[in-house]
């Protein structure tokens, strides 16, 4: 082998991901979300991105037994019908499941271990279906919460189901090696929105911009770790949110400095036009 391929190689068993995760959590822009994710994967023949369903931060509160319900018809609707665009190209003899052929990768983001809507979202989504691509857990303190979120799952039938978590404390990049290291989480993200809340105005809210994210050290190092603990695992690293979205140049610099320079492999979105 050329010394090149030898350095550059993918560690073994690495984890793969689209490189953006496309948030939504409002009904009309979940469909348009799925409508958009179905078009470019028939365009390109691949699920270009992920589309997560926000049960967290979507859900009303009083309403989250009624927002999880939308999720999850929403999301069948969805499989529902790529499948027959699958199906209906191919002769009878021929037909299959679509996630034997090309499969659009929805997950969904719940409620924190410790929200009183946890089980109930848990108990409703995993047992309405089998197809999720992963599950987001907003808000991980520590390895445990990641077990106690897997063993919900696991008790619904979600046996199969990986785990994206969401680091949004100091705490939490303090464990998040260990964290990493649970074989059933795929993929960490970074809310840089709580964990600039989290300091109680040590840390300046330039800090959450698209420019002032890359210059503050307490939120440059938290972004480090998660991304070392990633690739020292074999998992994603997954940059969090420009809120400024019509700001597509801040957008483009921000996803360059974050992959170019912290080594990030994915990064989220909250709005089509990213």
């Amino acid at each position: 082998m050329h010394p090149r391929d030898v350095l550059l190689c993918a560690q073994a068993g690495s984890v793969v991901l689209p490189v953006c995760d496309h948030y939504s959590g409002v009904e009309a822009r979940i469909k348009k979300s799925l409508a958009l994710q179905a078009e470019m994967l028939q365009e390109f023949g691949a699920c270009v991105f992920d589309a997560t369903l926000d049960c967290e931060d979507g859900a009303p509160v009083g309403g989250e037994l009624d927002h999880a319900n939308m999720v999850l018809a929403s999301a069948n609707t969805a499989w529902e019908a790529i499948e027959k665009i699958a199906n209906a190209s191919k002769p009878p003899s021929q037909k299959q499941r679509t996630g034997q052929r090309i499969k659009q990768r929805i997950g969904v983001r719940v409620h924190a271990v410790d929200h009183a809507a946890f089980e109930q979202d848990v108990q409703l989504l995993v047992k309405g279906s089998s197809q999720w691509a992963y599950i987001m857990l907003p808000k991980v303190e520590s390895p445990a919460d990641v077990q106690r979120a897997l063993k919900a799952i696991d008790v619904a039938g979600g046996q199969s189901i990986p785990l994206h978590v969401l680091i949004e404390s100091s705490a939490a990049i303090h464990r998040v090696f260990e964290i990493a290291a649970h074989p059933r989480v795929q993929s960490i993200s970074f809310g840089l929105m709580d964990f600039v809340s989290s300091h109680g105005g040590a840390i300046p809210s330039e800090a959450m911009t698209s420019s002032g994210q890359f210059s503050h050290p307490l939120v440059l190092r938290a972004k480090t770790e998660i991304s070392a603990a990633c690739h020292a695992f074999g998992k994603v690293p997954s940059h969090c949110v420009v809120t400024e979205f019509a700001d597509t140049q801040a957008m483009q610099s921000a996803a360059s400095k974050a992959s170019k320079t912290l080594g990030y492999t994915r990064m989220w979105s909250i709005h089509p036009a990213q």
